[in-house]
């Protein structure tokens, strides 16, 4: 759980390396908390709790999803091959599933090798 409120603590934080163990929990977390908010959503018949939800957590998806980029040596503007139909979701997907660099890069040391402090 930790992984979801560390992204959560950098907000609108673009600079910087995320490792690809941050990256995918933060996914997999906000995805359990989405499909959970869709229940309750459809239970009590309300259509925005979800939606809410997702506009909350916007900002911290794309910020640690250009560190995920930079940790693999990318400009965070690779997130936008997205918008390209399946091709592009296939492309930003390996990159986002790559293995990090593993000397410091241009974006900062790399986050296997820093210390964590909780």
């Amino acid at each position: 759980m930790h992984w979801y409120v560390d992204v959560l603590k950098k907000y609108a934080v673009f600079n910087g390396r995320a490792r690809r163990q941050e990256y995918w929990m933060f996914a997999l977390i906000s995805l359990v908390i989405s499909i959970v908010l869709t229940i309750v959503d459809a239970v009590l018949g309300t259509g925005f709790i979800v939606g809410l939800y997702s506009l909350a957590v916007l900002l911290p998806s794309l910020a640690v999803g250009v560190r995920r980029l930079h940790d693999t040596d990318r400009s965070g503007w690779w997130l936008l091959i997205a918008l390209i139909p399946l091709v592009g979701v296939i492309i930003l997907l390996v990159f986002l599933a790559s293995d990090s660099t593993p000397q410091e890069n241009s974006y900062g040391p790399n986050p296997k090798q820093v210390p964590v402090h909780y």
